[in-house]
């Protein structure tokens, strides 16, 4: 699939995902002002407001209680939920303070609501991509809730492309791997080294043991190391890392290193070839990017993504979440204007950097002591 047929696809798909609902008590004329004005916003942006959540629904505003954060159980992966909390006192540390909410509440998004000097802020929080925040100072109450509706809107809208179609049809020969399969392995355990952390700031200092398991349970985190690996098969088909593999030991075809042979695009789903007789994994969540880049461009037979930063790179202009069709569109519209596509560096905004190159090999060599662990939020 190239970007064109990505963005036919948000085309679309964009009539959808339109409805949303609040959930949750509001317990304060804050949390009743902002809520009021926030549903009149996304009704004027074309959305469709329900008293109640249907299984399918797009967009849950849960007003959660700090005493006792209450989760929104979904019902369908396309539902977004952004947990709002009220808080009591400005905290020093936004994202020590909110991360707990967010996880507790299940949440894709945070937005801690408290009064700062300048007026009531809003401080936005998400998994892995970061901390901003936005302020009313007395303008228009219109124009406060446009600049949250637009931070809201990109990532709510967003079209995951998670599911994995299985099909036991690898060829036997390709069962044990091969010298591409070697190479990830290698690649694995350089990644490894990096000892890069699954957001830009330290979750095991911010979150205590039972949050933290609930974390990597919720979101797959296995083994220490994080980021993803790919290599180019052939013009059609890539190896890749499986989602929440220690990347240290990628030892089993099928578990650990998988093959991407195609894509359903009306599922949506990615598509993997399988040896018979294993229990497999799901690929990396950012499959659909990988596959969208390696279409477009032959050159390209290695992509590297961590969660981590380099100096001077391009950046996507949004913070999409990862496995969503909009992510992977708007890395592959950037690398298409490098002077070199097969040898770039994207940048992913809060969140991390895509690396293209020849063989997996060849980018290690090239980004060797380039890595920077802390990712610029902005």
């Amino acid at each position: 699939m190239t970007v064109e047929a990505g963005r036919a696809i948000l085309d679309a798909n964009d009539a959808t995902a339109r409805d949303f609902t609040l959930i949750g008590d509001l317990r304060t004329d804050t949390q009743r002002w902002f809520a009021e004005g926030l549903k009149q916003e996304l009704i004027r942006q074309g959305h469709t407001f329900r008293e109640q959540p249907v299984p399918d629904i797009q967009l849950v505003l849960n007003f959660v209680d700090p005493a006792a954060p209450q989760p929104y159980r979904r019902k369908a992966q396309a539902t977004f939920v952004t947990a709002i909390v009220e808080l009591d006192a400005y905290p020093e540390d936004f994202i020590r303070t909110g991360y707990p909410y967010l996880v507790r509440a299940l949440a894709n998004l945070g937005i801690l609501l408290v009064q700062g000097e300048q007026g009531l802020e809003a401080h936005f929080l998400t998994m892995e991509q970061g901390h901003y925040v936005i302020t009313y100072t007395g303008e228009q109450e219109r124009d406060f809730f446009e600049r949250i509706y637009a931070r809201i809107q990109p990532l709510a809208s967003s079209q995951l492309v998670i599911n994995n179609v299985f099909k036991p049809d690898l060829e036997e020969e390709l069962w044990q791997g091969d010298e591409i399969t070697e190479q990830l392995k290698r690649a694995g355990q350089k990644l490894d080294a990096m000892n890069l952390l699954p957001a830009p700031f330290p979750i095991h200092e911010i979150l205590g043991p039972r949050e933290l398991r609930h974390v990597q349970r919720l979101y797959g985190i296995g083994g220490l190391s994080y980021g993803n690996l790919s290599a180019r098969k052939d013009a059609s088909r890539f190896w890749m890392s499986a989602s929440g593999v220690n990347k240290a030991k990628l030892e089993v075809i099928g578990r650990d290193i998988l093959m991407v042979s195609g894509f359903d695009p009306v599922a949506p789903a990615i598509i993997l070839s399988v040896p018979p007789n294993v229990q497999p994994r799901r690929v990396s969540v950012d499959a659909i990017e990988h596959w969208i880049i390696y279409r477009e461009h032959p050159g390209i037979g290695a992509i590297v993504h961590v969660h981590a930063w380099m100096d001077g790179v391009r950046s996507t202009e949004i913070n999409y979440p990862c496995g969503t069709l909009q992510l992977a569109t708007a890395v592959a519209d950037l690398l298409r204007e490098e002077p070199d596509p097969t040898r770039a560096v994207i940048g992913l905004k809060n969140h991390g950097v895509t690396i293209t190159g020849h063989s997996l090999d060849e980018i290690f060599e090239r980004i060797e002591g380039k890595i920077i662990p802390q990712v610029p939020m902005s």
